[in-house]
């Protein structure tokens, strides 16, 4: 179906079939038990043995515990303002990431913002953080009272607000959120907001990461919660960069790490849209995002989970991203050339490789690449 409806959406601007989009999910999102009748007949193995194969665990036997039904994710960036968290869980996935959000509510940068590659298979952003802002999200998160799934909230600061005092930024949001999201992705990594690609650098990251991590322990006397914090690098870090910013997330005592963010790179592209500025995702990403995955899990030793993103197209994609040692892996730009049926494809697609490899349960893959 979604292959009928792409041309129509695809002679939009990319932002307006975006919010088009995402508006009809928000409204089948409000359809009583339509969401979990959708992903009673989407998700594999909902009445049968391929859950058990998909689910695992993270943050055993800590306040921090979750169990997801499925590895694949939402990233962050498609739902902003956690509007259609009901229609993402019903397609199959195991959780959503939703955000960036920051403290104050920001338009982002100017228009057209947006821009497809379809030759590529690869989109070019730069959105700017362009959300409603955490009292927005709190009051949509309050009404998900029956969640089918984790729901992680990706968090920024506002433009103007400085580097030096960034980290208050952070704490606002964990501050507004620290009761309803289920976990906390710090990100220093989007291209599209001035000078904050410089926040991971390995001494300014571990501040914010311990000052985000105070702020939950904080937290924790109001909401008895502890939701675990994991942050988000960029795929253009030195080799010698990458490395210090993840010993500093370690060192922090950061729960994970998420690899990676969009990147600079336009190498190999040749739709015209690539001499466009901004983060770039999707397809080109697929072995570059694995790389850094399996870079990470090497220098982590698995102390951490890992969650990989970066042109995850097909069960193979994941399957080889949970090889070179994450524990989940994310999609957005798939989404956008194969529509939400592809989450449904992967996940049926993972149970066949785990079955091809006489292996047992998902957990058991990760690192073994």
């Amino acid at each position: 179906m979604y292959q009928t409806v792409r041309p129509l959406l695809f002679r939009l601007d990319a932002e307006d079939a975006h919010h088009l989009t995402l508006r009809g999910l928000e409204l089948a999102s409000g359809v009583p038990l339509l969401p979990r009748l959708a992903r009673t007949l989407t998700v594999p193995g909902t009445q049968g043995p391929g859950d058990a194969a998909l689910r695992r665990t993270l943050w055993g036997q800590t306040p921090s515990e979750q169990t997801f039904e499925s590895p694949l994710g939402l990233a962050a960036g498609l739902d902003k303002n956690a509007q259609a968290v009901p229609a993402f869980t019903a397609f199959g996935f195991g959780f959503v990431e939703v955000g960036t959000v920051t403290p104050l509510a920001q338009s982002g940068n100017e228009r057209p913002r947006l821009f497809r590659l379809p030759e590529d298979e690869a989109l070019i952003n730069r959105m700017g953080f362009n959300n409603g802002g955490t009292a927005a999200m709190h009051a949509r998160l309050a009404v998900l009272t029956d969640r089918a799934a984790p729901v992680w909230v990706n968090i920024g600061k506002n433009k103007v607000t400085p580097n030096e005092d960034a980290a208050e930024d952070y704490r606002k949001c964990v501050r507004a959120l620290g009761d309803l999201a289920d976990a906390f992705v710090v990100n220093v990594s989007s291209p599209n907001t001035p000078g904050l690609r410089a926040l991971q650098a390995a001494d300014d990251l571990a501040a914010l990461v311990r000052a985000v991590l105070d702020e939950v322990e904080a937290g924790r006397v109001r909401t008895l919660r502890r939701p675990p914090v994991l942050v988000k690098l960029a795929p253009d870090l030195h080799p010698a960069d990458f490395e210090a910013s993840v010993g500093a997330v370690l060192d922090a005592g950061a729960s994970g790490l998420i690899i990676s963010n969009t990147t600079l790179s336009r190498g190999g592209l040749s739709h015209p849209n690539r001499e466009q500025a901004g983060g770039l995702s999707g397809r080109p990403l697929t072995d570059r995002s694995t790389e850094l995955v399996r870079d990470a899990y090497r220098l982590t030793r698995g102390q951490v989970p890992i969650v990989g993103v970066g042109g995850v197209f097909s069960a193979e994609d994941a399957y080889a991203k949970l090889l070179a040692g994450a524990d989940l892996v994310e999609v957005y730009s798939a989404l956008i050339y194969r529509g939400p049926g592809l989450v449904r494809e992967i996940n049926a697609g993972l149970v066949k490789l785990l079955e091809r490899d006489g292996v047992r349960n998902i957990a058991d893959v990760v690192g073994q690449g």
